[in-house]
């Protein structure tokens, strides 16, 4: 059962979208379960749930997500959504969904009165092509630059500086705050100590610890402005040699299980 009533949160609170670009769930759970992801935990003690992505690559996944379809809790039943945009025959919208008319619900919160804002991070955020707009252009604002990018080692640092810089300037104004974490995402090799520069598990690993590291500049700035409600998940994972595949856009265990949390952020 969805233990918020979304209807009541989107007249209170801000709304921070957050997805962990690529993030795998047997990894996310790992450090978490070793602590070494202790501002994670911090604000999730009961720690990541286990999901089924909706896509298998971050177009799909977003595209999804955008409609309302988060990832699903991966154990049996129905599961009813946080969000959706209104369309018979849902059998997971329930009186505690937010139903939007509209096709997305980005639109559905800048018609409530949010200011709606993406802070891009990987290729199809970067609006340096068509294909790279049509996810930004959902948004009232949208922000890329090579530093929020894949190659760039202290991309979230970057990323969340500016997050805190649009919290501050939103001021009293009800705020949809999305984010896309690059730092996960291929190549990542430079969060390790291999010199070969190959991608492994273990630089997977190496850059959620990064980005755990870079949380209180976010946190600290959603805090003091007001409540948040907070959804962080990964849009998909990425196979490092499993069964002999690699990547992801693919139908494997490895990228189609996802972390996920929600939770309520009190302002400080």
């Amino acid at each position: 059962m969805n233990p918020y009533n979304m209807n009541e949160i989107a007249e209170q609170m801000d709304i921070l979208f957050m997805t962990l670009d690529t993030l795998r769930y047997d990894v996310a759970e790992r450090l978490f379960r070793e602590g070494q992801t202790p501002n994670f935990a911090q604000y999730f003690p009961q720690g990541w749930q286990k999901c089924h992505a909706p896509g298998s690559f971050t177009f799909a996944s977003h595209q999804a997500f955008f409609a309302g379809f988060l990832p699903t809790p991966a154990t049996g039943g129905r599961h009813p959504r946080l969000f959706a945009a209104n369309f018979a025959g849902s059998e997971t919208t329930t009186a505690q969904t937010l139903v939007f008319d509209t096709p997305d619900i980005v639109s559905g919160f800048r018609q409530k009165g949010y200011k709606t804002v993406c802070i891009g991070g990987v290729g199809f955020f970067n609006k340096k092509t068509a294909l790279g707009n049509v996810l930004p252009d959902l948004f009232e604002k949208s922000y890329w630059t090579e530093q929020y990018g894949v190659i760039e080692k202290r991309s979230t640092s970057y990323q969340f500086a500016k997050a805190a810089d649009i919290i501050a300037a939103a001021k009293q104004q009800a705020l949809f705050l999305f984010i896309n974490v690059s730092a996960l995402h291929q190549p990542n090799w430079f969060y390790g100590d291999d010199e070969a520069k190959q991608d492994t598990l273990e630089t997977h690993a190496a850059a959620l610890k990064y980005v755990d590291s870079q949380l209180p500049t976010l946190f600290s700035a959603l805090q003091s402005k007001r409540d948040t409600f907070c959804v962080i998940c990964s849009d998909h994972g990425t196979a490092y040699g499993e069964d002999g595949f690699w990547g992801h856009r693919l139908a494997h265990p490895t990228v189609w299980e996802v972390p996920m949390a929600t939770f309520i952020l009190k302002k400080l």
